[in-house]
């Protein structure tokens, strides 16, 4: 039997959580969390860590030079790399609201990619 070691990121409480796993990884059991999330949260973290992925994209004939955006949902986080260079390519037209869709599906990970600024045209 093994042990991890983390710190619950769901909310501001910062738990720290030790995961007992088995030889195969399995886990065994979860201890430390206060509520019921961060249960969720350590098995989700040790065989399918998601992030939100955020950034900026060029933003044409608008305001600003660039808008912020988000994943809908998290992502596998062994695709942040590879989601963030493809942002580099992705350029929107003003005007825009905070929490269009700009794109759906991105990269096939079933997430879309959203506006986190309104940005009018000039």
């Amino acid at each position: 039997m093994t042990t991890k070691e983390l710190t619950c990121v769901v909310c501001p409480m910062g738990c720290q959580i030790t995961i007992s796993l088995d030889e195969d990884g399995t886990v065994l059991s979860v201890e430390g969390n206060t509520c019921k999330r961060g249960d969720t949260y350590a098995r989700n973290e040790l065989t399918d860590p998601r992030r939100t992925l955020t950034s900026t994209v060029v933003i044409l004939g608008g305001t600003d030079k660039l808008l912020p955006v988000k994943t809908d949902a998290p992502i596998p986080k062994k695709d942040l790399l590879r989601a963030r260079e493809a942002l580099r390519e992705l350029t929107v037209t003003a005007p825009v609201a905070c929490g269009d869709v700009l794109c759906t599906d991105f990269l096939g990970l079933g997430v879309s990619i959203v506006s986190g600024k309104t940005v009018e045209a000039c």
